[in-house]
C-alpha cells in the first residue's frame, strides 16, 4: 500500500545512510591491510617504487627502463581509482535528497585515473610538462557544475591523481580526512539554514514570480526558474501530487479519458483509521499503481480520503467502487472516481 511503500522508502533511506559510511569504513580497512601485508612481504625497494611511482626519464635507455615507467603508471593510476571509489560512494549519499547527476560520479571515478597517469609520464620530464600546459591551455572544457560542492569534488579528484603519482601515502591522506570531513558535515547537518529563513526566501521567491506573471507562459517559467529548480526531489513529487489532485477535483473534464489515464477515487468516512486497512488491498489488488493523496477537508465540513490510481484493463470504475463499499461497509458514507 501507499503507506507502506513510503515507510519502506524510508528504511531504505535509512539503510543507506547507515550502509555507506560501514562500507566506506571496511573498504578503508581492507586498503590497510593489504598495505600492511605488502609492507610486511615485498622488498623495501619494490615498496618504495609502489609508493613513490617513478616514470622513465628522458636520458634512460629503451627497454627495462620503458616497462618500469608504465609499470608505475599503472601503479598510480590503479590506486588513484581505488582512492577515489569512496569519494564517489559519498558523493551519491550526501547528494541523494538533491539528486546528482551520473556524469558527474563518472568523472569523479576518472579524473584522477588521467591526472595519475599524466603526471607519471611527465614529472621527470620538463618539456613533457611545458608540452602538456600548451596543450591543456588549447582545450576548452565547458561544463556548469549546479552545486558549489561539485567543484570541490571535481578539485578533490584532482588532488589525489595528482599526490596518486607523486606519493600514494599522501593521495590515500586526502581520500580518508575529505570523506570523515564531508561525512560528518553531512550527518550532523552543519551550518543547516533555520527553518524561518528558509521560508522567508520560499515566500520571497514566489512573491517575486508572481509579481513577474502577467501571461501563463512567463509565470510557469518564472515559477520553474526561481522556485521548483530550488526543490529537493521529494518536495517536488508532494508538490506534483497536490497539484494533480485539485487539477482534478477542478477541472476533471480537462483530463482524457484513454484506460492509461489515472484516475482520482475520493471516499467521505469518519474514521480514516479504520477504513483504510479495509480497503488498501481491494486497491492493491485491483489497480495497477496505487498512491495515498491524503485526506481533504472541506469548506462544509465533511472529510475525503484521497488515492491516486492506475486501473487494470480488466476494471472498471463500477466493480471497483463496488469492492471498495463490501470492503469498507459502512463506514464509508460516500465514494467517487474521476478520470
Amino acid at each position: 500500500m501507499a503507506s507502506g511503500r513510503t515507510s519502506g522508502a524510508a528504511r531504505r533511506a535509512g539503510g543507506v545512510a547507515i550502509g555507506v559510511p560501514l562500507r566506506v569504513i571496511a573498504y578503508y580497512a581492507v586498503l590497510a591491510l593489504a598495505i600492511a601485508l605488502a609492507v610486511r612481504w615485498l622488498p623495501p625497494v619494490s615498496l618504495s617504487e609502489l609508493l613513490e611511482p617513478r616514470g622513465a626519464t628522458d636520458a634512460a635507455p629503451r627497454g627495462i627502463p620503458e616497462l618500469q615507467g608504465a609499470i608505475a603508471a599503472t601503479v598510480a593510476m590503479v590506486a588513484a581509482a581505488l582512492l577515489t571509489l569512496p569519494v564517489a560512494w559519498v558523493y551519491t549519499l550526501t547528494h541523494e535528497r538533491r539528486g546528482f547527476r551520473q556524469s558527474v560520479v563518472h568523472t569523479l571515478m576518472l579524473l584522477p585515473v588521467v591526472v595519475a597517469g599524466v603526471v607519471v609520464l611527465v614529472k621527470n620530464s620538463i618539456p613533457l610538462a611545458f608540452s602538456l600546459a600548451g596543450i591543456v591551455a588549447a582545450v576548452r572544457f565547458r561544463n556548469t557544475l549546479e552545486d558549489s560542492k561539485d567543484a570541490v569534488y571535481i578539485f578533490l579528484a584532482t588532488g589525489v591523481g595528482l599526490a596518486a603519482g607523486v606519493s600514494l601515502p599522501v593521495a590515500a591522506a586526502l581520500s580518508v580526512v575529505f570523506n570523515l570531513l564531508i561525512v560528518t558535515l553531512w550527518a550532523t547537518d552543519f551550518a543547516r539554514t533555520p527553518a524561518r529563513t528558509a521560508a522567508r526566501d520560499a515566500r520571497r521567491r514566489l512573491e517575486r514570480t508572481l509579481a513577474a506573471a502577467n501571461r501563463t507562459g512567463e509565470f510557469i517559467a518564472r515559477l520553474d526558474t526561481d522556485l521548483l529548480s530550488k526543490l529537493p526531489p521529494t518536495q517536488l513529487e508532494a508538490l506534483a501530487d497536490r497539484a494533480w489532485r485539485r487539477r482534478k477535483r477542478a477541472a476533471p473534464e480537462l483530463d482524457g479519458l484513454g484506460k492509461n489515464a489515472d484516475t482520482l477515487l475520493r471516499l467521505r468516512t469518519t474514521d480514516v483509521a479504520r477504513l483504510r486497512p479495509l480497503i488498501e488491498p481491494v486497491l492493491d489488488a485491483r489497480a495497477k499503481r496505487v498512491r495515498y493523496g491524503g485526506v481533504v477537508h472541506e469548506p462544509d465540513g465533511v472529510d475525503w480520503i484521497e488515492y491516486r490510481l492506475g486501473l487494470k484493463r480488466s476494471e472498471t470504475a463500477d466493480t471497483v467502487l463496488t469492492a471498495l463499499r463490501e470492503a469498507g461497509g459502512e463506514l464509508i458514507d460516500d465514494a467517487e472516481m474521476r478520470r
